[in-house]
């Protein structure tokens, strides 16, 4: 079956993903990248992971130029960076160029929640669709069941009598599971008399906000991750010195749970393009990007990568290049940045339910957003190239507002239709991603020195990105802050915890709102990750499940099949 004989675009993309003819993994792989069948793992036919060993006798090729893919403050009518990376590559791979994608594994929570899987839409989706968005490869499991030995393990110390003299008051490791679960957010554990161990305050994030997750991801090899989950602090002693998972000896088991997870995941599109799959923190409450391990390998084995980075460029492309590039030294050749005019229409004031009407007018005042986005790129050094992600109901109209937009902010923009028409729909954003870079590298300016305080790093973030005009830091918080740099860390990045819905802190704020206070109510330290977490607002995370989650549309028809994964 061809592209061309898909099931019609709007048609369920479970529909269009499963009509699709997948080729062998093993074959693909050889065909396209000249990875050896005895360099992948299989899962199945049509998944594999890469070895490690493979990964580093490859190490020391010239890289190829990578292309991070961003977007407007998203909304609820959708603007679609995973089906635009998708999109883009299979482009890239129309007009001759060797390439792949590199994405985040899709969590169960937003899959049974409000989102919806991660695999791509339309016909520029990654396949199998259905595997991808459910346990994909066990990695994540393997994530959650490290997270909770180490978990198990310190309340056994504190069970067995506590020879490292931690306060049961001061644990700061907290349980994850991967799925929306408000209940879990606060809890009490060890209760029901002695036998059932020490009676504590603890509470659950989501697995993508487990440390390990990011630890998962920023890892160069096997030995970096053993180092920094022996790095990760769980706890305080009476007299505050910090009690790590390396001094409870949970180094080297968690490192054993995580051995085949830490292969890249590789797998195919619709138009038998290849893409690894590796790793997934959330970019509203983590880093947002996928693993270094599978950017740098991808560049080793193409002459373009094309990777995303989750939400908004106020928070994925920031923590992109101020937590994943300045750990891994690797920088953007091009950013592309996706809008789409639906989008823009919400920005400018329309709601949902009246999206479908020409307004051009609302879509020019919502450009506020994209421009404001345009100029936070422009400062960290770079142009950004616009992708319009085309829906069918887009008319000519609103589409030359934001071409003029564009013209007068002086970036280039492509309409992309890869949603309906696959690679052949995104030749226009693959030609403009190329001219780009054959213009040269850009000279990235990360947002803040190393040397700066962790105070100075999120008030750099917040008035040149988010356009604050003050930043409030809760007295627990600054606590946190001059602790965490008394104990030396004072030199790591920070990663922003906030809505992904505003520039502020506030969701109800859209456009691109200027002066508002940035909230900051809690400070964590991830020392093993290498960042400090700055949580702002009223952000959770431990998700919770909306009204009508969408588990209530997911099952399976009479012949076992899937039906309501979207």
């Amino acid at each position: 079956m061809t592209i061309d004989t898909l099931p019609a675009p709007g048609a369920p993309d479970i529909d269009i993903a499963r009509a699709a003819t997948m080729q062998p993994i093993l074959s693909l792989a050889k065909d396209r990248l000249d990875v050896p069948p005895e360099a992948l793992v299989p899962y199945g036919h049509h998944k594999a992971k890469l070895s490690l060993d493979y990964i580093k006798s490859i190490q020391g090729r010239p890289k190829g130029k990578l292309v991070l893919v961003t977007a407007v403050t998203p909304t609820p009518a959708g603007e679609g960076k995973t089906t635009t990376s998708v999109g883009l590559n299979d482009g890239l791979n129309k007009i001759g160029v060797k390439s792949m994608v590199c994405l985040r594994e899709p969590s169960l929570g937003p899959c049974f929640g409000m989102k919806g899987g991660a695999a791509g839409g339309g016909r520029a989706q990654v396949i199998p669709m259905e595997d991808i968005n459910l346990h994909f490869n066990g990695d994540f499991h393997a994530i959650t069941a490290a997270h909770s030995l180490l978990s198990a393990m310190l309340d056994n110390h504190l069970h067995w009598g506590n020879e490292l003299g931690i306060d049961p008051r001061q644990v700061s490791w907290r349980r994850v599971v991967d799925m929306n679960d408000r209940a879990l957010r606060n809890i009490v554990v060890g209760l029901g008399g002695p036998v059932h161990g020490i009676p504590r305050e603890n509470g659950f994030d989501i697995t993508v906000a487990s440390e390990i997750m990011a630890i998962f991801c920023l890892a160069t090899d096997m030995a970096d991750l053993q180092r920094r989950l022996g790095d990760i602090i769980v706890a305080r002693t009476h007299d505050k010195t910090p009690v790590t998972a390396r001094d409870l000896g949970a180094d080297g088991a968690m490192a054993v749970l995580l051995k085949d997870a830490l292969q890249p995941n590789l797998v195919q599109s619709i138009e038998h393009n290849l893409a690894f799959i590796h790793g997934g923190p959330f970019a509203n409450i983590a880093h947002g990007c996928n693993s270094v391990m599978a950017t740098s390998t991808a560049l080793s084995l193409c002459d373009v990568v094309v990777t995303e980075a989750g939400f908004g460029a106020d928070l994925g492309a920031e923590k992109f290049l101020d937590i994943k590039c300045r750990q891994s030294g690797l920088r953007p050749d091009a950013i592309v940045l996706v809008c789409t005019i639906r989008a823009m229409k919400m920005q400018g004031g329309v709601a949902k339910d009246a999206l479908g009407a020409s307004n051009p007018e609302a879509v020019e005042r919502g450009c506020v957003n994209l421009v404001r986005h345009i100029e936070n790129m422009k400062t960290v050094g770079v142009t950004p190239v616009i992708a319009l992600n085309h829906f069918i109901a887009d008319t000519q109209d609103e589409i030359a507002v934001i071409e003029r937009i564009c013209a007068e902010q002086g970036v280039s923009m492509a309409v992309s239709k890869h949603w309906a028409e696959g690679g052949a729909g995104a030749e226009d954003l693959a030609r403009a991603v190329m001219k780009q870079i054959e213009n040269g590298s850009p000279e990235i300016t990360l947002l803040y020195e190393n040397e700066e305080s962790l105070q100075d790093k999120i008030e750099a973030v917040a008035s040149k990105f988010y356009r604050a005009g003050d930043v409030s830091i809760s007295g627990p918080a600054a606590k946190s802050l001059a602790e965490i740099e008394a104990l030396g860390f004072g030199h790591l990045p920070v990663c922003i915890a906030k809505t992904p819905y505003s520039f502020s802190s506030d969701p109800a704020l859209s456009g691109a709102p200027e002066g508002h206070t940035l909230e900051v109510r809690e400070v964590r330290l991830s020392a093993g990750a290498g960042f400090v977490v700055a949580v702002c607002g009223t952000i959770m995370t431990m998700p919770g499940l909306p009204r009508k989650p969408s588990a209530l549309n997911i099952g399976l028809d009479e012949d076992g099949q899937i039906v309501g994964l979207s």
